[in-house]
């Protein structure tokens, strides 16, 4: 028996688009943001295809890809996280956060 090999309609990774990481194909949702959604706020898979207007087997097939590059995509989550703080450390306050501080006495 020969080996088939997997289809690939249902993810795509183009430097272009979401800075090269994986998204469901012909959108710009990227598969970090499904498997959030589903792990750690808890919707459901049917929800979200609902939600987002995708369709189901494009929702599964990212968390199927998810699982199986789980440290990769972790990995580039926790460095946008940390780049983030640390631009809103290095950025000012704006002026709507300044008006905020000084009704608080801050």
């Amino acid at each position: 028996m020969r080996l088939q090999s997997i289809s690939t309609e249902h993810i795509a990774i183009d430097p272009d688009y979401c800075f090269g990481k994986p998204r469901i194909a012909g959108t710009r949702m990227p598969v970090a943001t499904i498997a959030k959604l589903y792990l750690e706020m808890g919707e459901s898979l049917e929800d979200i295809a609902q939600e987002y207007d995708l369709s189901l087997a494009s929702v599964y097939a990212a968390i199927a890809y998810y699982y199986d590059h789980r440290e990769e995509i972790d990995g580039h989550t926790a460095e946008s996280e940390a780049y983030v703080k640390q631009m809103k450390r290095n950025s000012p306050p704006s002026p709507l956060q300044e008006k905020l501080r000084a009704i608080r006495g801050e």
